[in-house]
């Protein structure tokens, strides 16, 4: 009978322990409940600050940067750039304000605002008009139809015939001589053509016409003349030989010069010297072969 009320006592102890422990425990979970969402909150406000300031400083951060970048692409495009530059550069002068005389205006506009342009001239008509006008100028009368000796016009023929008498106008028209001055003139072109035999210094190619005589002549050919100079004072220059001295032919001329002379008369002499010892002792021989053989 004396343990039961101990027991009872120590269960109700440990029931009161239990129950103690019980409300220190909720008290405790509360409390830390507590300081949990305090935490919480504590973190979401620090969290909200720090965020914006981070922000900023982000934002901040990129505008540097972008400055930086920009500046960075703009020097490296003027270090890539080639800069020319020219020493003594002329520019061409400024036209001038005053246009000076203008063409007359082809346009009279209205003396209202509603009223329309009248049209004075046609340009396009004018140009066409000049042109007309151009072409429609006199043409110069046509020469009169060249006659022969009988008056009347020449013939196709006749007129071949006399284009053939000039060597054409690239050659001066130069003439075709007539028959009748043919000999002298021959003599003339002998003395032009055996020049290379009175001056031995002198090479000249052999002329095709040499040894034909008179049909060796050249189609086309005349003798030229010397003009005489005048002086500033409009007489004769001194220049010029006096009439006594001058000759009619080359041939003539030539025999006056002293030096042609002498050198004629030794090549001349030394002709008649071949001549001669080629001629020695060729009588006999030649009496010799016209006597009969028996």
């Amino acid at each position: 009978m004396s343990m039961l009320p101990t027991t009872l006592l120590d269960l109700s102890d440990t029931s009161n322990s239990d129950s103690d422990s019980g409300s220190g425990s909720t008290d405790s979970s509360a409390i830390s409940d507590s300081e949990s969402e305090s935490d919480d909150d504590s973190l979401s406000d620090s969290d909200e600050e720090i965020t914006q300031g981070y922000l900023n400083a982000l934002l901040e951060r990129a505008r540097h940067s972008a400055a930086a970048a920009e500046t960075e692409r703009d020097r490296s495009q003027e270090d890539n750039e080639e800069i020319f530059t020219l020493d003594d550069v002329e520019h061409p002068p400024l036209p001038k304000l005053h246009p000076g005389a203008l063409p007359a205006s082809y346009l009279q506009l209205g003396e209202g605002r509603g009223e329309a342009g009248i049209l004075v001239r046609d340009p396009e008509v004018e140009e066409v008009e000049k042109k007309s006008g151009q072409r429609a100028t006199v043409a110069p009368p046509l020469p009169p139809p060249e006659l022969n000796k009988s008056g009347k016009p020449l013939t196709r023929k006749e007129k071949k015939e006399l284009k053939k008498q000039t060597a054409g106008p690239d050659w001066f028209d130069m003439p075709v001589p007539l028959e009748a001055d043919l000999p002298r003139l021959h003599r003339e072109y002998e003395a032009s053509r055996l020049r290379n035999q009175l001056d031995p210094k002198r090479f000249y190619r052999k002329d095709e016409s040499e040894g034909k005589g008179i049909k060796g002549l050249p189609k086309y050919f005349a003798v030229g003349k010397i003009v005489a100079t005048e002086s500033p004072f409009g007489g004769s220059s001194s220049d010029n030989l006096p009439r006594n001295q001058r000759k009619r032919t080359l041939v003539d001329e030539l025999i006056e010069d002293a030096e042609a002379k002498r050198y004629a008369k030794k090549k001349f002499n030394e002709l008649q010297s071949i001549r001669g010892a080629r001629g020695r002792n060729t009588l006999r021989v030649k009496q010799a072969l016209r006597k009969p053989k028996w």
